[in-house]
């Protein structure tokens, strides 16, 4: 029912197309925050899409797209630490003096409608798969334990922790209150 792509110079108009058709995801973010304060000139929902296509077309982006026949329905965010510097509870992230890994998996989204389908689990596998494709190694993702708790969807842009676990990633430490770092190393 679904298939993923890579986030490309062939795939952006799809990318770009649910990105604007999502208020430029939550408010105009076009998923440029994770990319640092210096990966944009301007704070504009327009500059962050432009500096997103940049980012593309420079091959310094990279995402898991999900599609539904035609149509781009969701995504899910990955690139090496430089790439995606910042992260979300990144001061008690850093107290650990962590080894950086190879690749991080920063965020998740789907479109209206196609919410609660499944859509950032496929993501997930599409960005397992382009990691290998890429020479795989260290990967580290940034979960929220929601077990037992009622959690709106659109507070886990970085993913449930059992999305993550079904996919063989193993907790690593408590950055947050209900945020981990879990770990997965692929070959």
């Amino acid at each position: 029912m679904y298939e993923t792509r890579a986030l490309d110079d062939t795939s952006w108009p799809d990318f770009a197309h649910l990105v604007a058709a999502n208020n430029g995801v939550w408010g105009g973010c076009w998923c440029m925050w994770y990319h640092g304060k210096d990966a944009i000139a301007e704070d504009s929902p327009a500059a962050k899409r432009k500096a997103k296509q940049c980012l593309v077309r420079e091959g310094r982006a990279h995402a898991a797209l999900v599609y539904e026949g035609a149509d781009c329905v969701g995504w899910c965010q990955f690139g090496s630490p430089a790439e995606l510097p910042r992260i979300h509870n990144q001061r008690a992230y850093l107290a650990t003096d962590p080894a950086l890994p190879d690749w991080r998996i920063t965020c998740f989204f789907s479109g209206k409608g196609h919410r609660g389908n499944g859509i950032a689990a496929v993501a997930l596998a599409g960005a397992i798969e382009q990691i290998r494709q890429l020479g795989g190694g260290r990967v580290e993702a940034f979960p929220d334990d929601i077990e037992g708790k009622k959690t709106s969807p659109a507070f886990l842009f970085n993913g449930a922790m059992s999305m993550f676990e079904r996919q063989g990633f193993e907790r690593s430490r408590q950055i947050g209150k209900h945020k981990w770092v879990v770990t997965k190393t692929l070959d």
